[in-house]
């Protein structure tokens, strides 16, 4: 039995789509899984500004494609770049159990963020990430930065930048984690810290594969961070964050847009309805 399994080139992608593919072999003993390795929009243009290249599944759509014309038969995507709406003929099968979802800050010095002087230059695409920062150090600047997680770091190890806002689950999944030097007390981007497991609807087969990693404790906080995501009509590039966690049988919302923030609570069957409606 095989299984043919998408994933982006970087080396951050390749380490999560192995570590599915490894629960895969561990719960279907004989399963035989195959890495078919794609290239994204977002992995072919690296040094223009995300915001810049514009549109949405920038890393997603060449995996999504993949799967929908038959060349894999599961994508792994990062959850926090997938869009929410789900190209017909797709279905994400699996949520495996999340990482963590912090932001993590990475400076030159090694020091934390109120070690930073006024003024240093922090390197980050995420204008959530930015926002964030601001409202605790106004007196810092930003900047986009480009590049996979080890291209950053060594863009203020070399002293480009001062410091970037990576996440924490990245650095851990790829073994950087000593390069942490402080632990934001930031709301996340929908789904960070998640992987979605997407592969054709009609493909009962993989579905019913997949489906033994699939962890319900993650998958329904998620789930209401991408239905207040799709509520809200913001991209994955926006100020949006949102972070979903479980209060016994309840799902807790917390989130934060255009100024705006809020929170919801319900029970945790009803994850995607109270997503909808803490937008209101």
């Amino acid at each position: 039995m095989q299984i043919r399994i998408a994933t982006r080139r970087s080396r951050l992608a390749r380490t999560q789509t192995e570590w599915v593919a490894a629960r895969l072999r561990e719960v279907h003993r004989g399963l035989t899984t195959v890495i078919v390795e794609v290239a994204t929009e977002g992995d072919r243009d690296r040094a223009t500004p995300l915001a810049d290249i514009g549109g949405s599944g920038l890393f997603t759509k060449a995996l999504q494609d993949a799967v929908a014309e038959g060349d894999a038969d599961l994508a792994v995507h990062s959850y926090k770049d997938l869009p929410t709406a789900e190209p017909d003929g797709l279905a994400v099968a699996a949520v495996p159990e999340r990482a963590d979802y912090h932001d993590v800050l990475v400076t030159a010095a090694g020091g934390d963020l109120g070690s930073l002087p006024a003024g240093a230059l922090v390197g980050t695409s995420s204008p959530r990430r930015a926002q964030q920062l601001s409202r605790v150090r106004s007196d810092l600047r930003t900047a986009p930065i480009r590049g996979n997680v080890e291209t950053r770091i060594a863009k203020v190890r070399s002293g480009e930048f001062d410091a970037t806002i990576l996440a924490a689950a990245g650095l851990a999944r790829l073994g950087l984690s000593d390069a942490v030097c402080d632990v934001l007390d930031f709301l996340p981007a929908p789904g960070q810290g998640a992987l979605a497991l997407e592969c054709r609807s009609s493909d009962a087969r993989t579905r019913e594969l997949v489906s033994t990693v699939d962890d319900p404790d993650t998958r329904d906080p998620v789930t209401a961070e991408r239905a207040w995501l799709a509520a809200t009509g913001a991209g994955c590039a926006t100020s949006a964050a949102a972070l979903g966690t479980l209060v016994g049988d309840d799902v807790e919302l917390r989130w934060s847009f255009d100024g705006r923030e809020g929170s919801a609570r319900g029970p945790r069957r009803e994850a995607a309805r109270i997503g909808r409606e803490a937008v209101s």
